[in-house]
């Protein structure tokens, strides 16, 4: 590949290839297009577009080998960059600076916004990770990028193709079809100009990242540019000696670097927010405990909600905004250890950083290249993600990206949200200010919020429902006050917060009609009180879909709901549902064996527990053995039972409900089996 025509123009000197951010700059010509690194402010080469926007600004230079004020530029970058005022980005928002932007996420970037609404620049917002991805192909002279990602949504050729705005006119998506199968395939193209950062550089262009809080898509980029016959542009903080670092950290080989800038200390923090925290950089680990705890507010109650989704030993994601509560929730009810928390730039483990930091984490496990993380993503590597709700229609179609003249952009929403095996939207139920009242377990809507989000229509598909819906991926909506489940025919209804009333706190302010049941269940009360809730031991407790057996040769099943905790109808609605799918297609009844050891149910679902369990007798089985040491539960569940017409007696151990078992399959008489009952006791 041929060398860039511009580096002839660069000094000679004993410095090698370490220059000035003005002397960088320069090699950028006309037309370039220029791919930058970053998340948010972690990344991002902050030095190098401040000098780029003001070489644009100027109106003379007297440097020999200046090629003219680059105009025309196409920007290209994956992850939003900036700090939602001035920097980042901002820098490039000029109009003649650039003519097209093809990006991941736009709402760090203001400036940049306003030049897309105002039909000034072509725009484009492709996702994220897809965009990760194309770096590596461009590097690798691929035509394109092959995925599924962005099928449905407004990425989808068919939906708009990505494009922004009434300027944006070339096709960068095309639909195919391979192997009998629809695809997306996101077109390459050169990349003239890499910008990135790193923490130290050598003469040779060599660079490492010891101090950096992530390590992005900077070798991806440096790649694509490199074997596009660009420029490879470095920021750094420092300046080692030629062989001196060590190989095995550098994370950026010099063959790939052709400009190293020693940046400002100013223009080299860590974070847009912080300058320098050796917890982001893994030099130290942070006590947990000492992590501030939520008030009770309505985000810590969706947040509370949207926990009681995390499984033990799962693969989580959690989004920016919203969803960055439930790390709080998890840290509080000591649960961290328990579950893999991870965020799109690269973070495996540890807990998120929020805020203007989101993309850092303290004590992780790992940092890994963005690129590879959308990798896993895509993959279907991600057990469950929690991403924020913006806008809401009746098909379960989801709106975070467009709302009339303001635009924020995908993100790695769509990679994220189509891949993951669980994904559940947090959120309030309104926009704007609203004000609520928590007393003894109960919600009220004090003051309520003027702007919906639950619409006929969204107006950008971000998250298509119905594509979900058709591939059987678990969804819910979960809000301070309900709690919503997308179905085949739309959203349901499902659950419901203690206090609130559906017609006039929910339905009322819908624009549509959800799926309702005849009762849908209540939220966990313990959502709405201060004090922890007792995770953990629901963390470590069996998972329910676990807790059947079947004995095909005795024709027995057995049901092991020791220690499990009954806290919602949707617990009994899913017990219901294992069953008849394990039982149903059997064609005849069983005998079935159930373990209530250490079981326990809020009492104000009993009644709703015992009609289920009254609707499995009924269909599945010939025959029931129930125990438990606990004579209060006993007695309860008893009496609960027997008002449901159900046998009501429970056994105390488990070799007294084999014995029963035995006898019943021994064909024992009903006036026998009652004696060796009475025996038993």
């Amino acid at each position: 590949m041929s060398q860039h025509p511009a580096l002839a123009y660069l000094p000679n000197s004993e410095k090698g290839k370490i220059v000035t951010a003005a002397e960088a700059v320069m090699l950028i010509r006309d037309g370039d297009t220029v791919a930058t690194g970053g998340f948010v402010g972690i990344g991002f080469a902050e030095e190098i577009a401040i000098a780029l926007e003001e070489l644009y600004l100027s109106n003379e230079s007297d440097a020999p080998y200046t090629q003219g004020k680059p105009r025309n530029l196409t920007l290209v970058y994956a992850a939003g960059q900036g700090d939602g005022k001035h920097k980042g980005l901002n820098h490039f928002a000029h109009e003649g600076l650039v003519r097209r932007v093809i990006g991941g996420h736009w709402g760090l970037a203001p400036k940049l916004q306003q030049l897309a609404i105002a039909n000034q620049i072509e725009a484009y917002n492709l996702p994220q990770g897809v965009i990760t991805h194309l770096f590596r192909d461009i590097a690798a002279h691929r035509p394109g990028h092959i995925t599924r990602v962005g099928m449905g949504t407004f990425v989808d050729p068919r939906h708009g193709g990505g494009k922004l705005n009434a300027r944006t006119t070339e096709d960068m998506v095309e639909l195919i079809t391979l192997r009998g199968e629809e695809c997306l395939l996101y077109r390459t193209f050169p990349i003239d100009v890499g910008i990135i950062r790193a923490t130290t550089g050598d003469p040779d262009g060599n660079l490492t990242m010891e101090k950096e809080a992530l390590t992005l898509e900077a070798l991806a980029i440096a790649m694509a540019a490199h074997n596009s016959g660009g420029i490879v542009i470095a920021q750094v903080e420092r300046v080692a000696e030629s062989g001196s670092l060590n190989p095995r950290q550098v994370k950026i080989p010099g063959v790939l670097v052709d400009c190293v800038v020693v940046a400002k200390p100013e223009h080299h923090w860590q974070t847009f927010g912080t300058q320098y925290s050796p917890a982001y950089s893994s030099e130290i680990r942070v006590r947990t405990a000492s992590l501030p705890v939520m008030p009770l507010s309505e985000r810590k109650i969706i947040a509370r909600r949207a926990a009681f989704e995390l499984k033990a030993n799962s693969v989580v994601n959690l989004g920016i905004g919203m969803p960055e509560g439930i790390a709080s929730v998890a840290n509080e009810e000591r649960i961290i250890d328990l579950i893999t928390l991870t965020a799109e730039p690269g973070v495996i483990g540890g807990i998120p950083a929020s805020g203007i930091d989101f993309g850092a984490a303290i004590n992780t496990q790992a940092v890994i290249d963005q690129p590879y993380q959308f990798d896993f993503y895509d993959g279907g590597g991600l057990d469950a993600a929690f991403l924020g709700l913006a806008q809401v229609d009746r098909t379960g179609n989801l709106n975070v990206s467009k709302f009339g003249p303001k635009l924020a952009g995908a993100g790695g929403f769509i990679n994220i949200s189509q891949n993951a095996k669980e994904v559940v939207f947090v959120g309030t139920f309104a926009a704007g200010r609203q004000r609520i009242a928590v007393n003894d377990g109960k919600l009220a809507i004090v003051e309520e919020a003027k702007s919906r989000k639950f619409v006929d229509k969204v107006e950008h598909v971000t998250f298509s429902g119905p594509f979900a819906a058709k591939r059987g991926q678990r969804v819910l909506y979960v809000t301070e006050r309900c709690v919503f489940a997308l179905r085949p025919g739309g959203l349901e209804l499902t659950e419901v917060a203690p206090g609130i009333d559906i017609e006039r706190d929910i339905l009322n302010l819908m624009d549509f009609k959800p799926l309702i049941p005849r009762e849908p269940g209540l939220m966990d009360a313990r959502i709405f009180r201060d004090g922890p809730m007792d995770l953990r031991e629901r963390l470590l407790t069996i998972p329910l879909d676990q807790r059947f057996t079947f004995d095909e040769e005795q024709n027995l099943f057995f049901v092991n709901l020791e220690r499990y905790p009954l806290r919602s109808k949707t617990d009994i609605e899913e017990i219901g549902r294992i069953v008849a799918t394990r039982l149903g297609p059997l064609g005849r009844k069983v005998y079935a064996i159930v373990n209530y050891d250490n079981f326990s149910i809020l009492p104000e679902l009993l009644d709703d527990y015992s009609a289920m369990v009254r609707s499995l007798v009924d269909r599945y089985y010939s025959g029931v053995s129930r125990y438990t040491t606990s004579g209060f539960l006993r007695i309860k569940l008893g009496e609960a039972l027997e008002r449901r017409g159900v046998a009501p007696h429970i056994f105390e151990s488990a070799e007294e409900a084999r014995s029963d078992w035995q006898i019943e399959a021994g064909g024992a008489t009903d006036g026998a089996r009652l004696a060796a009952r009475q025996g038993q006791k």
